[in-house]
């Protein structure tokens, strides 16, 4: 869906203490833009926010960057985040607005991130824009620069071909699965808070499909 265009919503952003108006020149020093130093965790395509708003608080042990594309989804993400914080400091969350297809100009391995999170990313079924995917694997080998050793991708999905292609993806680029399942809801895992996709695909009867994938050694498959 293409979003219209807000001009308001890069000065709000700009104005924002917790955005980051040039993420490039912290590539390799996230962990110095927050007050305290926590184990860092990253979810590409954040989308209005309603993951990042509810594990900001509820496992604040963490510091947590939330990136997205648009600044004018972006910009929903922010107000999200501060109406959870409800009207305190946000101290551990930084917002970037950033192409996914190039975070790794962002973000660097010294930024040895823990844990990164892609909660219902664009399927993109055509044969012809599967690179595209966020779990294509010349994405998930730059994920594997800077994700620590035994670091996590939590993956979530409506979109079976989307899911079952991405097992593959996750296998080629050296990654194990600690968790998979293809209905979340009725698995027993916890630990996963639900966003607006997962709320409106479930209403809909169409099952969630989850996995947790492993960094492991470096793998064969070339890039």
């Amino acid at each position: 869906m293409r979003l219209r265009h807000k001009p308001w919503a890069r000065p709000e952003l700009e104005g924002c203490p917790f955005n980051i108006n040039n993420p490039v020149a912290l590539r390799g020093q996230w962990s110095g833009t927050f007050p305290i130093r926590r184990p860092l965790r990253l979810e590409l395509g954040c989308g209005k926010g309603s993951f990042m708003a509810q594990i900001c608080r509820q496992e604040s042990e963490y510091n947590y960057l939330a990136v997205d594309i648009k600044s004018e989804v972006l910009v929903l993400a922010k107000r999200a985040v501060e109406a959870a914080f409800e009207g305190q400091e946000v101290t551990n969350v930084r917002l970037i607005t950033q192409n996914i297809e190039q975070i790794d100009q962002v973000i660097a391995p010294e930024d040895r991130i823990e844990r990164i999170y892609i909660n219902f990313c664009n399927p993109w079924p055509k044969k012809k824009h599967q690179k595209r995917r966020l779990t294509y694997p010349r994405q998930l080998m730059k994920y594997r620069e800077f994700l620590a050793d035994g670091g996590e991708i939590w993956f979530k999905t409506d979109d079976d071909p989307l899911f079952d292609d991405s097992l593959e993806y996750f296998k080629e680029c050296g990654f194990s699965l600690k968790e998979m399942t293809r209905d979340l809801h009725a698995s027993g895992i916890e630990g996963s808070y639900m966003t607006e996709h997962e709320r409106m695909f479930s209403e809909q009867g169409i099952p969630i499909k989850f996995l947790i994938a492993v960094k492991e050694t470096e793998p064969e498959a070339s890039r």
